[in-house]
């Protein structure tokens, strides 16, 4: 062995100077003695960019040994053989590393969540936790621990296929925005290049637009009588009454506010959180709606919900509560809440209003996007004129079996 080269028992023996100094081991290789004691392997070369001399530490002794060291030194030499600086190539790896650590750590549930966190100051609370529940149900189980840049749409459809041949066609259809919202996201966050699953949708049947059960409107009449003379609680039979005369969803007529309410006006404004367009909806007020107002005031005035939940006060009636009143009425597979929309649609179509004022009515979003765009009126003052036909409309179909509106207009007149 040449007299230059290291040995063992010369590193354990090399004591620390006042002077940091080093021990060569040839080619490059040296062991730095400091004045604390502390010994680094250092590999000193010449940069192949530039031909300066550069170091690049290989760790401490004894924790690194001679040999290891010493095949350090050769991978070093194989590395600039090729022109490649190891200095930079080992800072490549780091990187490389923690960026393939970082990735494994951002999986799917993750952005999920994080996607969910954001997607609630767009949404209403229950919208939100509906999202999470199907996402738990039919998607986390799968894809949730999967590092988001792994995922690809062979296997998310993969996924969608069982769910698709239960005949859950609207589900497949809300999964795959859900998760398109969610990769995109993380598209936005610079985890992924582009969205794998964008054009998944593409590959499933669509699901058939199924009508809400209704009545025709010769049938109005009858369900009057069937809303007057049933078994309700008032602030049930008030609250259908109220959909009906205000054509707006279950959901949204559930949790009216009294805030939202301009009696002055005689306007319902609703913000867009609690639409299922996301947009606000102003609601022209006729007199018979404001009487079920009045009604319901001495119930709930000093609450924040115009109907009370039952169990609890200061929440709102159950969303479903309209739905299992009409089923007790006899209207099962006939006629749910959300056909009061329909009955009112077909109705108001039929005596010849405006097919827009009608449709602004009911809050729908015109499919024509280019229309959509230029078309921003929302035709309030020709739904003033169509929704006070429509309640005298109402009022005359209950003639007889007298709906709280008019029970209640009847009473203010006779007191005045």
């Amino acid at each position: 062995m040449s007299k230059d080269k290291l040995t063992d028992s010369k590193l354990r023996t090399a004591k620390p100077e006042a002077k940091e100094y080093s021990l060569g081991d040839g080619d490059g290789l040296y062991l730095r003695v400091k004045p604390n004691g502390a010994r680094l392997w250092v590999f000193n070369y010449y940069r192949p960019s530039d031909k300066k001399r550069a170091n690049i530490s290989f760790g401490p002794y004894p924790d690194v040994t001679l040999a290891a060291a010493r095949e350090r030194r050769r991978e070093a030499r194989a590395l600039l053989a090729q022109a490649i600086d190891p200095k930079r190539h080992k800072e490549e790896q780091i990187a490389f590393v923690q960026a393939e650590q970082e990735a494994n750590a951002n999986t799917f549930e993750r952005m999920a969540a994080m996607w969910l966190e954001l997607k609630r100051h767009d949404v209403s609370e229950a919208y939100a936790d509906d999202s999470w529940r199907s996402l738990e149900l039919y998607v986390l189980p799968f894809i949730g621990s999967m590092p988001v840049n792994q995922i690809r749409a062979p296997k998310v459809i993969e996924m969608l296929r069982p769910i698709e041949a239960d005949g859950k066609h609207e589900t497949v259809r809300r999964l795959c925005q859900r998760i398109n919202e969610i990769l995109d996201y993380s598209v936005n966050h610079g985890l992924l290049d582009a969205n794998p699953c964008a054009a998944i949708r593409k590959v499933f049947k669509k699901p058939s637009k199924k009508h809400m059960p209704t009545l025709k409107p010769t049938e109005l009449p009858m369900l009057m009588a069937d809303i007057a003379n049933g078994r309700l609680d008032h602030t049930t039979r008030c609250q259908i009454e109220w959909s009906l005369h205000t054509l707006v969803r279950p959901g949204e007529s559930a949790g009216t506010r009294w805030a939202e309410i301009d009696f002055e006006g005689r306007v319902w404004n609703i913000p867009a959180d609690r639409m299922k367009m996301d947009r606000p909806h102003r609601v022209p007020l006729t007199s018979q709606a404001l009487s079920l107002l009045e009604r319901m005031k001495p119930i709930s005035g000093h609450r924040p919900y115009v109907f009370p939940g039952y169990r609890d006060p200061l929440g709102h009636i159950n969303n479903q509560s309209a739905n299992a009143a009409l089923k007790r009425l006899g209207y099962g597979g006939r006629l749910v809440a959300h056909g009061l929309r329909s009955l009112g649609s077909t109705t108001l179509n039929e005596q010849g209003f405006n097919p827009d004022a009608i449709e602004a009515a009911l809050s729908h979003s015109d499919e024509n996007e280019i229309r959509r765009a230029y078309n921003r009126t929302d035709y309030f003052e020709q739904r003033v004129i169509m929704m006070n036909w429509w309640s005298n409309h109402i009022e005359q179909a209950s003639q007889g079996n007298l709906s709280l509106a008019i029970g209640f207009q009847i009473r203010q007149a006779v007191n005045e």
